[in-house]
């Protein structure tokens, strides 16, 4: 299954955390909802993998936000097999 796939459904079935209060705080300076992060996951795709990291291989995703702005969410699958949401932003 592509990796895009994998991240829609870990949001379908709210198998998700949140790196806190870094994840909020960038939905707030980007004036972002979490109806802006699901849209953009659920229409977009996976535009970069990071993978130097050793906590894991991490995802850029990018997809238009409610409004149609273009946004990303950086984010990683973790060990525990719950997607992790690092940050998002504006492009």
């Amino acid at each position: 299954m592509a990796i895009i796939h994998t991240i829609r459904e870990k949001i379908r079935k709210q198998e998700y955390e949140f790196t806190i209060p870094h994840f909020f705080e960038e939905m707030v300076n980007d004036n972002l909802t979490f109806e802006d992060i699901e849209m953009a996951i659920y229409n977009g795709k996976v535009n970069r993998r990071f993978t130097r990291d050793p906590r894991g291989i991490r995802y850029e995703v990018l997809g238009p936000a409610t409004n149609g702005r273009e946004i990303a969410i950086i984010c990683r699958i973790k060990s525990t097999g719950k997607l992790l949401l690092i940050t998002t932003y504006a492009l």
